[in-house]
């Protein structure tokens, strides 16, 4: 689930070396922390957060495929 979620941070940004998603478990839910340069935030959270939404709506269909329960948290 971190590599799908690192795959569509680079192809957003412009600057893809700046992107960075780890895997951390909390209880029973996978917490993918997505990091990538302060010049990218806003095409990565996009207007209304539109973009964050679509990708967290992605990564629920995965981890839910896999009996799962991931979340995307977007570090500044």
């Amino acid at each position: 689930m971190k590599e799908l979620v690192e795959t569509i941070a680079k192809s957003l940004v412009d600057d893809p070396s700046q992107v960075k998603a780890t895997e951390e478990m909390e209880e029973e839910t996978t917490v993918i922390k997505l990091t990538v340069a302060k010049e990218d935030m806003g095409r990565i959270i996009g207007k209304e957060g539109r973009t964050a939404k679509a990708i967290r709506t992605l990564l629920n269909a995965v981890s839910t495929k896999d009996n799962k329960k991931a979340i995307l948290k977007i570090v500044e």
